[in-house]
């Protein structure tokens, strides 16, 4: 990209200088331009919504419970499901991104942010096909978090059988 030079254009002077940045001014003059954040009403928004998350997730137990006679591990796995479905939904239209701009981390961290972040994925490639794009492209993120997982139980039932064996 080249900008008009400043000087008066006389026989010697350039008509376009180069403009140019290097990563140490780039950084600086990006961050004179950053709005200023407060990390404690960031931390509230975060809390308060992550809370209300949590809040509501146990208000659906609660109403598992009640309504279909289930025990508290019973209605653990549908209220996930309902969960997720609904940041699934909030996603598509288009509410959760707005409301996790807002709350930051709050919605980042139960597991309507990890729905959040697979259909966003899945809807942004949609256009590149459903084995490619969607299916390929929504498990670049959630890959890791399922590897991780799946690694995190091996570890965790060969601690418990080792456990139950020497006792």
């Amino acid at each position: 990209m080249a900008v008009k030079s400043s000087s008066g254009g006389g026989a010697g002077a350039k008509p376009y200088k180069p403009l140019s940045m290097s990563a140490k001014e780039y950084q600086a003059f990006a961050k004179a331009r950053e709005p200023a954040r407060s990390v404690w009403a960031n931390a509230l928004r975060a809390f308060l919504t992550g809370g209300l998350i949590c809040l509501i997730g146990q208000g659906i137990q609660q109403f598992f419970m009640a309504a279909f006679g289930m025990t508290a591990k019973q209605a653990g796995s549908p209220t996930v499901a309902v969960l997720i479905l609904v940041s699934v939904i909030l996603t598509c239209l288009g509410v959760y991104d707005k409301i996790a701009q807002w709350a930051g981390a709050g919605t980042a961290v139960p597991v309507t942010g990890f729905a959040n972040s697979m259909a966003s994925a899945a809807i942004e490639h949609r256009s590149e096909g459903l084995v490619l794009g969607t299916g390929g492209n929504m498990f670049k993120l959630a890959g890791s978090v399922i590897v991780f997982g799946v690694v995190a139980a091996f570890v965790i039932g060969i601690i418990h059988w080792l456990i139950g064996v020497w006792s």
